[in-house]
């Protein structure tokens, strides 16, 4: 696959600065140092441990976008909102797109934090990083020896891709499992606990959390050449990197997420996986957990959204009960197509020695306003079942079936064969629409059609019952047909149902039909902009009803010249006004819409 290589910026080098200043604009209680690209509280509380953390850019909104929580300022003008809102940290380090910040920077951070409580460092396992702030860590502590102890280091490595034997040296890589050790640790460092209760409780979260990637391709680092990564068009890499490291495996062709997310998952939990297991699950239906979906950068808010709803199924199958969903771009790798899931073990109610799991939930739960953390419901997720479920809703029928067709048999016979029509004409259409639209009027129109004669086979559609015929149509409509066509037409029979409510007569003549389709008509008007001559349906339609008063063969031919019409028209709305009005009248092609308008009264007609 081609990787997507084009970019927004002013120059490669000076991204990463100018995203910062960005971020600090939007957040007016953080401060920048950019010299060191140093995101930090302007306004910290230095009576409380802080939490600094930092990596290589193109994780956004890792790390910088966890900068922050409460704010004096507003504490100050809202009162009620101060005390409520919780630091995740104090400060966040940046390099380089994908490089480790250098030691210098990192000593700043730690300076720019010094409080009377403690720091704790956070970072994901990755050599640079670790070898960066453990040096920065270290200095400090040479030259502040009376604070040596109070400044701590954790390193978070959560990815499971990497086998015990391949990983024997370096350890698991770090991955979006470390935002939650950020979120947990910051909660509670805010609650005024010691450098080592929050090192501790740190720690262990750490140690409990296992994290997998799956991508469709590789991202690009702006100022590079374009990887070739080899990666079909229909496959995707199983524990792809963050920074474009090699999975775990590969697989084509792309399985459906019900297959997919099982095996990653299992890459997580299993017990029996000699390679894996880093994580002591039960497997015994007692085990909790949190877990996190993470977009990795280019991957769509609806297919998230199914990967969200597969993985917590998938759980739900194992036995493993979900206590906390959060889903979002935590820890991105710039525009992969991708997305990671990470499952955090919550402790067991009879373990000893460790945080509750009460605990980490609270301080989970606890609310910040800093920028990349992602809203969560804060509640155990509702299962499947009781979100489904729908109510009961009853309409009763508003309209007596009174208005019946002069002759009921012609009535039906007439449907009949506007329906049929349609859908004869639904190659036509579709090649008129392939040129002025998107190629799916004529589809449309005759699943409407098909949708009709169905509900006329089963009765529900019938000249005895005209109102609720109407009706019945406006449903389908909106139901078989969908899209702006559905939606107007819908609206149109809905109005036109209404109009015939009013009528005082048992029969619908001509002039009852005339009376309600103008009234029908001057409702849609309210919904669009399109007048004749606008070259859409409303052409014909608008046409056909203000000539049926010079009765029906007049009406159709007017109807059938204003459709004709349309094709040395520029149009003035609908789908067609996006495309080149030059091509248009070059082409001389109707308008799909207006057209299928003429076929239906003309068949009407007959």
């Amino acid at each position: 696959m081609v990787v997507q290589s084009k970019h927004f910026l002013n120059t490669a080098p000076s991204l990463v600065l100018d995203s910062l200043e960005g971020l600090c604009a939007i957040n007016t209680h953080l401060a920048l140092d950019p010299t060191h690209r140093v995101v930090y509280l302007a306004d910290q509380d230095r009576s409380k441990v802080a939490l600094l953390c930092g990596g290589g850019s193109g994780h956004e909104p890792s790390h910088s976008g966890f900068v922050g929580g409460f704010d004096r300022l507003a504490e100050s003008l809202y009162p009620s909102c101060g005390r409520d809102l919780t630091n995740i940290h104090e400060a966040a380090v940046c390099g380089n797109v994908f490089a480790s910040p250098s030691a210098g920077q990192v000593r700043r951070a730690i300076d720019l934090v010094d409080n009377e409580k403690g720091t704790i460092i956070v970072v994901k396992n990755y050599t640079g990083d670790v070898l960066n702030f453990g040096l920065a860590k270290e200095e400090y502590a040479a030259r502040n020896p009376n604070k040596a102890d109070r400044v701590k280091f954790v390193n978070v490595g959560d990815d499971v891709a990497v086998g015990k034997t391949q990983g024997s040296i370096v350890g698991r890589r770090g991955l979006a499992g470390v935002c939650l050790v950020y979120k947990i640790a910051g909660a509670l460092a805010q609650t005024g606990a010691s450098v080592d209760e929050v090192y501790d409780v740190a720690q262990y979260v750490s140690s409990r959390l296992g994290t997998i990637g799956v991508g469709l391709d590789h991202c690009h680092v702006p100022g590079t050449a374009v990887p070739d990564t080899h990666l079909g068009a229909n496959e995707l890499e199983i524990g792809l990197g963050i920074h474009n490291e090699s999975g775990h495996r590969r697989i084509s062709p792309v399985p459906p997420l019900n297959e997919l997310i099982p095996t990653l998952l299992e890459m997580i939990t299993s017990t029996t996986d000699k390679e894996r297991s880093f994580i002591p699950f039960k497997n015994d239906s007692t085990d909790r957990v949190v877990l996190l979906v993470n977009n990795l950068g280019g991957l769509s808010e609806l297919e998230l959204g199914g990967v969200v709803a597969e993985a917590r199924r998938a759980l739900d199958k194992s036995g493993i009960q979900v206590m906390r969903i959060l889903s979002g771009s935590f820890m991105t790798s710039l525009n992969m197509p991708g997305f990671s899931i990470t499952v955090l073990l919550l402790p067991a109610a009879n373990d000893t020695g460790t945080p509750s799991a009460d605990l980490i939930l609270s301080l989970l739960d606890d609310s910040t306003n800093t920028p990349g953390w992602k809203w969560s419901s804060r509640s155990v997720p509702k299962p499947p079942s009781v979100y489904s479920s729908l109510p009961t809703v009853t309409h009763a029928k508003a309209w007596s079936a009174s208005l019946k067709a002069p002759d009921i048999n012609q009535f039906n016979s007439a449907v009949e064969r506007a329906c049929r029509a349609l859908i004869t004409a639904e190659p036509e259409i579709t090649y008129m629409d392939s040129i002025a639209g998107d190629g799916d009027c004529g589809l449309t129109l005759k699943g409407g059609a098909t949708a009709v004669l169905e509900a006329l086979s089963k009765g529900s559609i019938s000249g005895n019952d005209v109102l609720g015929s109407v009706i019945t149509i406006s449903r389908i409509a909106e139901d078989a047909m969908g899209g702006t066509s559905g939606a107007l037409y819908s609206i149109f029979f809905s109005a036109l149902a209404q109009a015939l409510a009013k009528s005082t007569s048992s029969t619908a003549t001509q002039e009852v039909w005339r009376t309600a389709l103008e009234a029908a008509l001057g409702r849609l008007y309210t919904y669009t902009r399109a007048r004749p001559p606008s070259r859409t349906l409303v052409d014909p339609l608008a046409a056909f009803i203000g000539t049926l008063s010079s009765g029906l063969a007049a009406a159709v031919e007017a109807a059938r010249e204003a459709a004709e019409g349309t094709k040395d028209m520029e149009a003035k709305a609908g789908r067609s006004a996006y495309v080149d009005s030059i091509k248009l009248k070059a082409e001389r092609v109707t308008d799909p819409g207006a057209w299928g308008v003429k076929v239906v009264v003309e068949a009407l007609a007959q």
